[in-house]
């Protein structure tokens, strides 16, 4: 791939007592804020304080473009809500992958591999009754995703285009089969086998739903729902799990330990978990009458609790992808004929709450995409449990792209942050007995 810089506009002068001026390029991308790029420090004997990295880029990327303050997600530089509402998933994943949207015939290509790669090597299966029936989904999806590189060694030099390509084509084929074949084992079902006629959302949801007793019929609506739920959760730059993937492969090593990292990554509460804590909120309201009390506890500043769902560390306005969510979310209940279901009540008064207080306007806590994704996951008879699971197969393209793009970028180098060191000075190690308590 031909290397792409920023644009070096200006320098910023660091003055620091008893140092000369440091000069410090400042870099510009194609979109975005200015960068100071502060590589020469370490030689000069500096580095920087940046707890959570929220200030700091560790790389340049194509891939993906987000402006929190005006509410915009682009993929490849294109707008979340045209992708999802024009386009489809595997669309989507050629788009992150290759950098464009995809011909007829480029698609049709791309489509046909994907399709062709479904099916897991029949060991696996065997894999999953290593397992208590009570595991989480995500416990082994962790597991089973790492243990997929000794299956396919076949194609694992991280330098050879053609292994990468291969790899991609792979886990983005094979991660809803384990989806679903993790939630099959929870429950004590036998596994349903991928059907190559239908769409990769009609496929999942096959999986999930249909039994050896009865087959299942993917409903178009909520098919269309689940696509878009994996395309709004494609990519989302470098995020925790991201970086988690990027910082793994920054050593060499295999892809697929480096998606087994970003799936733990992205079990957290405070990351993928976001909407499995969503509903569990609103298990724990229960219903509409209660909700002025846990709307009073979310603005007491001395209260522990708060509302999960609302607001978003990146988007200081609408998230973007929720504005879509929200559409495709009422067209869900409408399609399920869903009027009387006590979490869903709760969860469609706390939404005209949120877009009506001018406390929730005030500090721009409006409904996220984890809001309105786990309220479709749960219409649709999805498992709390199994909501990380489903995020972390969406994003499993974003992950491999960032994955591949890294490899491909000559300035890459293996990841080490610094730190400031705060314990102990230089002491020296005293015999037992003269140890003190």
């Amino acid at each position: 791939m031909q290397e792409v810089n920023p644009e070096l506009v200006k320098y910023a002068t660091l003055t620091i007592p008893g140092h000369d001026p440091i000069q410090l390029p400042v870099l510009k991308g194609t979109m975005g804020p200015e960068v100071i790029d502060i590589r020469a420090l370490g030689k000069q004997g500096y580095f920087t304080y940046d707890p959570g990295f929220v200030s700091t880029a560790a790389c340049s990327s194509r891939i993906t473009f987000i402006d929190g303050p005006k509410g915009v997600l682009l993929y490849r530089g294109y707008p979340i809500d045209q992708l999802a509402n024009k386009a489809n998933y595997l669309q989507t994943c050629y788009l992150l992958l290759k950098g464009d949207l995809p011909t007829k015939e480029q698609y049709e290509h791309f489509e046909y591999e994907v399709k062709h790669h479904t099916l897991i090597h029949e060991q696996i299966t065997s894999l999953f009754k290593a397992f208590r029936r009570d595991s989480h989904p995500m416990a082994i999806m962790c597991g089973i995703a790492g243990a997929l590189s000794a299956f396919y060694h076949d194609n694992l030099d991280i330098y050879d285009p053609e292994h990468r390509e291969k790899t991609a084509i792979r886990l983005i084929a094979k991660m809803p089969t384990l989806a679903a074949m993790a939630y099959k084992y929870s429950i004590g079902h036998p596994f349903v086998y991928p059907k190559n006629d239908l769409s990769y959302a009609g496929n999942f949801l096959h999986m999930m739903f249909a039994t050896p007793c009865e087959d299942y019929k993917v409903n178009p609506v909520i098919e269309r729902a689940m696509d878009k739920i994996f395309i709004l959760h494609a990519d989302h730059e470098q995020n925790a799990s991201t970086s988690s993937v990027r910082l793994a492969g920054s050593s060499g090593a295999n892809p697929y330990a480096c998606i087994a990292a970003g799936i733990a990554s992205l079990w957290g509460p405070a990351h993928g978990g976001a909407n499995e804590a969503c509903l569990r909120m609103l298990e724990q309201i229960g219903s509409i009458d209660r909700i002025p009390e846990f709307i009073a506890r979310a603005k007491d500043k001395n209260d522990p609790f708060r509302l999960s769902g609302f607001g978003h560390r990146v988007y200081k306005a609408y998230d973007p992808r929720a504005v879509v969510m929200r559409e495709t979310c009422h067209e869900v209940l409408n399609e399920l004929h869903i009027k009387d279901h006590p979490i869903l009540d709760v969860a469609t008064e706390l939404e005209k709450i949120a877009l009506s207080d001018e406390y929730f306007i005030e500090r721009n806590l409006y409904p996220n995409v984890d809001f309105y994704s786990g309220i479709i996951l749960n219409a649709i008879g999805i498992p709390t449990s199994m909501f990380t699971v489903i995020f972390a197969l969406a994003r499993t393209v974003g992950w491999i792209a960032h994955w591949t793009e890294m490899q491909e970028m000559p300035e890459s180098r293996i990841g080490r942050p610094r730190q400031i060191y705060v314990g102990k000075t230089l002491r020296q190690v005293k015999a037992m007995q003269r140890r003190k308590k």
